[in-house]
């Protein structure tokens, strides 16, 4: 495994794209993080968004885990084009050559997704405890390390989005393309999301438990739900409208269970389009 990945490594080592997107994707956590951080003065009144509970634990790795993962686009250009570059430099058909089955080419590939995942979910980890620490009203030990679930989620729901970026990378072969198909995917999820909706209000039929959460995008948002109508201000505001939140935001097993059972298929598709392709 190790001498897998070693090999990954060194093809990335020597990527200049590769580095700079991925300084990017961490820089934009960082950015984003500051700006909530700094006070802002309008009209005499100092406002800060680090004062509204976001850094509050636990709900900071609620609120991190879902801003990060909007931005893991970034890192799935790295993965499109570490897998383009394979067939762009023959590097691919080289390391058959030396020795590398498909089966070990593709397992080095899922290793370097897997290794993406954890450097990402550490680098949050470590931020946002960074920023719980010095902005959050509670400090306690149980409180701190609740709902770290939500670290757990964006891993397994970085660690399906990058198997499915290497499965477009290696059936489309050109990064450009594999991108503009998962913008594609992404479209097609939300027309069938707008059909079903139109589905249910005409004749009461949900199919979105039973078809729609079982699509791989949506599985995988429905890991980290949306945060914002879980902070206090946003609910105190809508129980004086008259209004009131039921929604859950628990990490749920079933969508882990979907991913993961995606992630596999990702993966194995991978390896049969290797394997039956004329390199």
């Amino acid at each position: 495994m190790l001498r897998l990945l070693s090999i990954e490594l060194q093809k990335l080592r020597y990527n200049r794209s590769v580095k700079v997107i991925s300084i990017v994707y961490f820089s934009l956590i960082l950015f984003i993080s500051a700006i909530a951080s700094i006070e802002f003065d309008f009209a005499n009144v100092n406002f800060r968004i680090a004062d509204q509970g976001i850094f509050n634990f636990p709900y900071i790795w609620h609120f991190n885990t879902y801003i990060a993962a909007i931005l893991k686009i970034f890192l799935a250009i790295v993965i499109v084009s570490m897998m383009s570059n394979e067939y762009s430099y023959r590097t691919l058909k080289q390391n058959l050559i030396d020795g590398l089955s498909k089966r070990e080419f593709i397992i080095s590939k899922f290793l370097t997704v897997v290794l993406f995942a954890i450097v990402s979910t550490v680098f949050v980890f470590i931020v946002s405890m960074i920023l719980g620490l010095v902005f959050s009203d509670y400090k306690e030990m149980g409180i701190i390390f609740s709902d770290l679930e939500y670290l757990f989620a964006y891993f397994i729901k970085l660690v399906g989005f990058f198997s499915f970026c290497m499965f477009l990378g290696i059936w489309v072969k050109r990064s450009a393309f594999a991108i503009g198909f998962l913008v594609i995917w992404q479209i097609f999820e939300g027309l069938v999301a707008i059909l079903f909706q139109y589905i249910r209000v005409k004749t009461e039929v949900n199919l979105f438990e039973t078809v729609y959460n079982f699509f791989p995008l949506d599985a995988m948002s429905d890991l980290i739900k949306e945060p914002f109508s879980r902070l206090g201000a946003v609910q105190s505001a809508a129980n004086q409208l008259g209004e009131e939140f039921t929604k859950t935001y628990e990490v749920g097993f079933m969508p882990i269970l979907i991913v993961s059972i995606w992630t596999l298929l990702f993966v194995y598709w991978s390896y049969v389009i290797l394997k039956r392709r004329d390199l």
